[in-house]
């Protein structure tokens, strides 16, 4: 079965969908080069599933993302669908420590996000900015203040938190 099959299979739950995709990204099926290039010509929920995809294999295997996969869902944060945005947040969570000097575009566009309407958008920002400042790299100097602002404006508690715990661990 290809993706095109896969995702135009009005059969196929959408969790069955995503869970398929990344079992292929994590025994090689397909590479993570091709699923990209399906999602940047795909309608959002379709490019959203396979973001979700990449996520799910990258929290169990960050190594499996390149810096086009980088590239890529730093590009998509800026995207209109929430759901586009939060997921390339996640994936970029989970591969930060692959490419600390390569993440200012994906910090740009997170320190935007944090300030989204939605929850689960500010969330995943606040997981990936999270991530990113345990790095301890020295962008911290600039991300560490702004974070620390982000985190005194947020309302809402669970958002917070992240913001929070990662303070606490570039201090220690």
């Amino acid at each position: 079965m290809e993706i095109t099959e896969l995702l135009g299979d009005k059969n196929i739950k959408p969790k069955v969908k995503t869970e398929t995709l990344s079992k292929w990204l994590q025994d090689g099926s397909i590479t993570i080069d091709e699923l990209i290039d399906f999602a940047k010509s795909s309608k959002d929920s379709a490019k959203a599933t396979c973001i979700e995809a990449v996520e799910f294999a990258t929290k169990l295997n960050p190594k499996i993302a390149n810096q086009n996969c980088l590239q890529f869902v730093s590009e998509m944060l800026t995207e209109k669908a929430p759901r586009v945005k939060w997921e390339s947040a996640k994936v970029i969570g989970n591969i930060a420590a692959l490419y600390p000097n390569k993440l200012d575009k994906a910090i740009e566009n997170l320190l935007i996000n944090s300030e989204h309407a939605g929850t689960v958008v500010r969330w995943a920002a606040a997981f990936a900015l999270g991530e990113i400042l345990k790095l301890k790299t020295k962008i911290n100097k600039e991300l560490l203040p702004a974070i620390e602002v982000i985190c005194a404006r947020e309302e809402k508690n669970s958002i917070k938190k992240i913001y929070l715990a990662a303070i606490n661990k570039t201090k220690k």
